[in-house]
């Protein structure tokens, strides 16, 4: 009986090496590591947000494929694979963009996905990947409830969610403007300008709880006409307006709003204010507070990563990388980190670059990334960014907020002010609304 045991054990390990034999030389006939990217290529979110992704991607994996970026990130492709991209196009809606992404898992075969601008595509997405067990990286919707509402696997999240964004703005204006009395708002009426200003009302009614509230215009997505919104909040007279409009609806509020004065009586909150700095020109007001959910774009630190994603990006575009950009840093760069480290745990846990680079198609299977990825810190453009939240698979990171001043006909941003990440994000566990209730405490 001891001998049969220890053959069917013999027999059973055996089993599972050629298993692993079979996996890693199925990995070594892969000559590419291919990603599915979906961003916004039509539509009005497409020029500010969508194409700079785009570009962005493109810049950094051909930088990645050429070995050209710095350390830690300098092995070619992830773990000396190559990288491919397969760009997909968000518009559409939610329906369209559940049917894109099973094709990209079962007719595109990609390896991986990083995408999704839309919170309300990040929501229906998410229990897809789920779903498919695909690993996938979501690189800038902003909605907190993706993994405050629910618990995933195989879906990241390399950027801050949008919190930050309020918690941050009504520190910033009460720094900047503590006498405030009234506050009024026009947000999309979706999950991303809900959740935006519900989170600015909460932040204001705990800081400043003598302030009021004076109006709240939640036009649809897409709206492109904001007369009746416009007259509405001149009528308010509110001291302060939020709005977490984006896209073309924040272009064509502003072309709207501006001629009419709406801002000389009101300050203005842009909380994804940041990718119109070089777009609106004259239609971006003096005085205008602006966000990038992060230190990204205008708000990035010195640093040679920093450096190297401006001249990486300016190969493809006639300005500077705004915050898009920097988010798709963050999510090719938190991907390529987790990779590595999987590989080289894979490989033993020795060497580095010339041992990875000498077997390139070996790589790690979803499970050993997963582990690798789960609580990951990592550096950046933007800085350093943790994956501290939804149990490992959000990421956290301190934010920064300024002013806009027009110097010598162009826009720029002063009066910076930078907010940790703990004084800005809940901790794991809690929801946004209750930690705001709460009093946000560190």
């Amino acid at each position: 009986m001891g001998k049969m045991f220890v053959r069917a054990v013999a027999g059973l390990a055996l089993a599972a090496v050629a298993a692993y034999s079979g996996a890693a030389d199925a990995q070594q006939k892969r000559d590419k590591i291919r990603i599915g990217f979906v961003t916004f290529l039509s539509g009005p979110a497409a020029g500010p947000f969508g194409v700079p992704a785009r570009l962005a991607a493109e810049a950094i994996v051909e930088q990645l494929n050429a070995g050209k970026v710095p350390a830690p990130y300098d092995t070619k492709g992830f773990g000396g694979a190559p990288l491919e991209l397969v760009v997909i196009d968000e518009a559409g809606g939610t329906t369209k963009q559940v049917s894109e992404f099973r094709s990209l898992v079962s007719r595109q075969n990609v390896d991986y996905v990083i995408g999704y601008i839309s919170s309300g595509d990040c929501l229906a997405i998410a229990p897809v990947a789920e779903e498919m067990k695909k690993v996938t990286v979501l690189f800038d919707c902003g909605t907190p409830r993706v993994f405050e509402e629910a618990s995933y696997r195989y879906v990241f999240r390399t950027r801050p969610h949008a919190t930050m964004d309020a918690v941050a703005a009504v520190r910033y204006l009460l720094e900047m403007k503590p006498a405030v009395k009234t506050y009024g708002g026009i947000n999309q009426n979706y999950a991303w300008g809900q959740d935006s200003w519900n989170d600015f009302d909460l932040s204001m009614k705990a800081l400043k709880p003598d302030a009021t509230v004076t109006t709240s215009q939640m036009p649809k997505f897409g709206s492109g006409q904001y007369g009746a919104e416009i007259s509405a909040l001149l009528q308010s007279r509110s001291d302060v307006i939020h709005s977490s409009l984006w896209g073309g609806d924040l272009e064509a509020l502003m072309m709207q709003a501006v001629p009419r004065g709406l801002f000389r009586r009101s300050q203005l909150i842009l909380v994804a204010g940041e990718p119109y700095l070089h777009r609106l020109g004259a239609n971006m007001p003096d005085g205008t507070i602006v966000g990038a959910r992060g230190t990204h774009g205008v708000f990035a630190p010195e640093s040679t990563l920093n450096t190297w994603l401006h001249k990486a990006y300016r190969t493809k575009a006639d300005h500077d990388p705004n915050y898009p950009a920097y988010s798709v840093a963050l999510a090719f760069l938190g991907l390529k980190a987790a990779f590595e480290k999987a590989k080289l745990e894979q490989l033993g846990g020795k060497g580095g670059k010339e041992e990875m680079e000498k077997a390139p198609g070996v790589g790690p299977g979803d499970e050993q990334l997963i582990a690798a990825f789960e609580g990951l810190s990592f550096d950046s453009p933007s800085g350093r960014a943790t994956m501290s939240l939804g149990k490992g698979h959000q990421a956290v990171m301190g934010t920064a907020y300024g002013t806009t001043k027009r110097v010598g006909g162009k826009v720029t941003v002063t009066n910076i002010k930078r907010y940790p990440a703990e004084a800005v994000t809940p901790p794991e566990g809690m929801s946004s609304p209750d930690w705001i209730k709460g009093g946000m405490k560190k």
